[in-house]
């Protein structure tokens, strides 16, 4: 039985599309409830850990930062990690803000996934930036939201961008898995 879904694996075109976005799936809803049931609650309290997150947390406040200031000039004045704007309202950039449960999500998925490692290796510190800058537009985003449409703020927090880090996360994966994963093969027959 294995042999015969190698084979059709290795042969259908979309049954190795399904098999892998299920693989993808599964580490990652795996991931998800690991994260929150085991990791968090024992590394979320180490000191390392929260030095981690802070850190993070304070670069992308800095960077969005930069850019408001210079570019937008809609924040009003910063304190700590926080964003105030003219219309009295906030954003603070906290350890939950960091990225970093994402950054972990990305290694723990492309380590487990098929795939050389001499491509793993580069692609992974690849997408950490790309998820980090997608943080920063995140934040400027929500600044935007917040000065616009600040009734709209939780939904637009909570329901659009959170859901966008897993579409830029999913849409790193099919990069990788259309083009990165197998691209020595494609180099070999072309």
């Amino acid at each position: 039985m294995p042999h015969a879904f190698i084979l059709l694996y290795r042969n259908n075109r979309y049954v190795k599309i399904i098999t892998d976005v299920a693989l993808f799936c599964l580490i990652t809803v795996a991931f998800h409830f690991l994260w929150w049931q085991g990791l968090k609650p024992i590394v979320g309290t180490k000191q390392a850990f929260l030095a981690l997150a802070n850190g993070l947390a304070h670069n992308v406040f800095i960077c969005s930062r930069w850019i408001l200031v210079n570019f937008t000039g809609i924040v009003s004045y910063t304190e700590g990690n926080t964003f105030h704007y003219i219309n009295n309202g906030y954003i603070s950039v906290v350890e939950s803000c960091s990225g970093l449960k994402q950054f972990y999500q990305i290694i723990v998925l492309y380590l487990l996934f098929p795939g050389p490692w001499k491509h793993k290796l580069w692609y992974i510190p690849a997408c950490i930036i790309v998820m980090h800058l997608f943080n920063i537009l995140r934040i400027i985003g929500l600044s935007y939201t917040l000065i616009w449409v600040p009734e709209h703020w939780d939904y637009i927090h909570l329901s659009i961008f959170r859901p966008m880090y897993y579409a830029v996360i999913f849409l790193q994966w099919v990069f990788w898995n259309e083009k990165i994963r197998n691209w020595d093969k494609k180099t070999e027959t072309d």
